[in-house]
């Protein structure tokens, strides 16, 4: 059985932050509140960790993964972005947006679109997401918390633990944190383009 944290979503306890973000560290895997509902999340370079988020939301190797930042300090590590990007990914993060970007070579095959070597970015504004990335230090590989067959997202812990409870190894109670998706722009082609509407306003992208 999973452990399962209460986090207090506007002081989020250091020692607790410090603790999940150590079981990320040591190939966990964790549901974390964001924004936008709650997130399977796991390190990016760990291969096993992501395999066990596949099989609990049965993903194929289409499926887009998020990789959850703190801000945008390192993300030229991780996507190719031009200046005029880079200032209007910062005017709407952080916030309920995933941005498709052109990956770089650090981010490994297994997390992209297999056809069109992207990666989805996204800096939340959830205090408990953010602690946790301030202390692992680097982005995690998320996706949202959909179990097979559901159409929308699981959005109570208890639920969860009760649900999922032995297949991951951290669940964090941050309260009801909402089930909107985020909106999600392409910004990996020419144009920007809208490819669905969600919790963010989609006005300054039309």
């Amino acid at each position: 059985m999973s452990q399962f944290f209460q986090i207090h979503p506007e002081n989020p306890q250091p020692r607790l932050i410090a603790q999940a973000a150590e079981i990320l560290k040591q190939g966990g895997v964790v549901v974390y509140p964001t924004e936008s509902g709650y997130a399977l999340g796991c390190h990016l370079g760990d291969k096993k960790a992501l395999e066990r988020i596949r099989t609990i939301r049965r993903l194929d190797d289409k499926h887009n993964f998020t990789l959850m930042c703190k801000d945008l300090s390192d993300i030229a590590t991780y996507a190719r972005v031009d200046n005029d990007m880079y200032r209007l990914l910062k005017s709407h993060t952080p916030g309920p947006y995933t941005f498709i970007l052109k990956a770089t070579r650090d981010v490994p095959r297994r997390v992209l679109h297999p056809k069109r070597k992207t990666i989805g970015i996204r800096v939340s504004e959830n205090l408990i997401c953010h602690a946790m990335l301030m202390g692992f230090v680097e982005p995690v590989i998320s996706t949202t918390l959909i179990l097979p067959g559901d159409e929308l997202p699981l959005t109570d812990p208890y639920d969860i633990r009760d649900t999922i409870g032995n297949q991951v190894d951290l669940i964090i109670d941050g309260g009801f944190c909402g089930f909107e998706p985020t909106t999600v722009v392409n910004l990996s082609d020419d144009e920007v383009q809208i490819l669905r509407e969600g919790a963010g306003d989609v006005t300054p992208f039309q």
